[in-house]
């Protein structure tokens, strides 16, 4: 995959280029589908697939409130090469961009300067300065400068068989704990990273289990509580018991993700790793005792590694 992330660096026009524009959080089934369609299309004008996207979001550019990441900008490019897309377009965006009229962004950069000879997009899909360009404009424009606009069908739900699996879709389940059915929307587990970080030193010592802890930044938070998981580390794939929360136990009122690693001793501090989130276990609770909450956490890793085990996670 070629990654441009500034429209500057384009030596020229790709050869039939067909192309998507979207946000892609999440790369979700939606969005897969909607890519492979691109690259069937690329196939068939012996073109190229294209797809552009943008950092950081538009809503966050312009100081609108925008809602929280399922894939932080690192992971979304990870999973977009995974896609098998020909060209990636990650622009810089900024008021400047939001400013262009929808026929220049159709005309001076999709056709002239990226080569557009199709384009493929979602029902909902609009563009431009105030968001006015839209279906319609493109299937006019691309009379006048000889592209195909073509609209692609949602991914139903499977749960409801109505609704189409869409981000907001996946941010509420996640936020419901629900990150089983997030898989199946996703293809793949929801996942968390980021740098292990000092915490309160009380995990080994105190609870005899020792934990690796991240914080999170803008990304999306699942829903409070203990969660079965499968963690990349420097060291491989383990698995895992992940407490995210406020440890009203211990009463300091400090929101952490903390990560218990089965069967590992090696130092992961100012590493960064990847939490994959399988199950959620249970909801954290405030136990009576240190005592009490250190046998839960012994239920909690015997009942993880049932169904990480069942899963066939390493």
């Amino acid at each position: 995959m070629e990654l441009i992330e500034n429209l500057n660096d384009i030596d020229a026009p790709y050869k039939n280029a067909v192309v998507t524009i979207g946000n892609f959080d999440g790369v979700h089934k939606g969005h897969q589908a909607l890519l492979h369609q691109v690259m069937e299309m690329a196939d068939e004008l012996d073109g190229t697939s294209v797809a552009m996207t943008f950092e950081p979001h538009p809503l966050r550019a312009l100081g609108i409130s925008s809602p929280p990441l399922i894939t932080r900008h690192d992971q979304k490019l990870e999973l977009l090469e995974q896609s098998g897309i020909d060209v990636l377009l990650c622009l810089p965006f900024d008021k400047a961009f939001a400013e262009i009229s929808a026929h220049d962004f159709i005309e001076e950069i999709l056709v002239n300067k990226i080569g557009m000879k199709g384009i493929i997009i979602g029902a909902d899909y609009s563009f431009g300065k105030d968001r006015v360009g839209n279906i319609s404009l493109l299937r006019s424009e691309g009379r006048r400068l000889g592209f195909e606009t073509v609209v692609s069908d949602w991914i139903k739900d499977t749960e409801t068989g109505k609704t189409r699996i869409s981000s907001t879709r996946i941010r509420e389940i996640v936020m419901e704990g629900r990150v089983e059915q997030a898989m199946k929307y996703l293809g793949r587990h929801y996942q968390i990273r980021g740098k292990v970080i000092s915490g309160r030193k009380r995990g080994g010592s105190q609870l005899g289990f020792p934990t690796a802890n991240i914080k999170l930044h803008d990304e999306l938070c699942p829903k409070l509580g203990v969660y079965a998981v499968n963690v990349e580390t420097v060291h491989g794939h383990h698995q895992g018991v992940a407490n995210i929360g406020f440890s009203p136990t211990f009463g300091d009122q400090m929101f952490t993700i903390e990560v218990h690693i089965f069967d590992f001793d090696k130092d992961l501090y100012d590493t960064r790793i990847r939490v994959n989130m399988v199950a959620r276990l249970r909801d954290e609770v405030k136990f009576s005792s240190i005592e009490a909450l250190s046998l839960q956490i012994k239920k909690d890793v015997q009942k993880a590694k049932e169904i990480l085990n069942k899963n066939g996670h390493s």
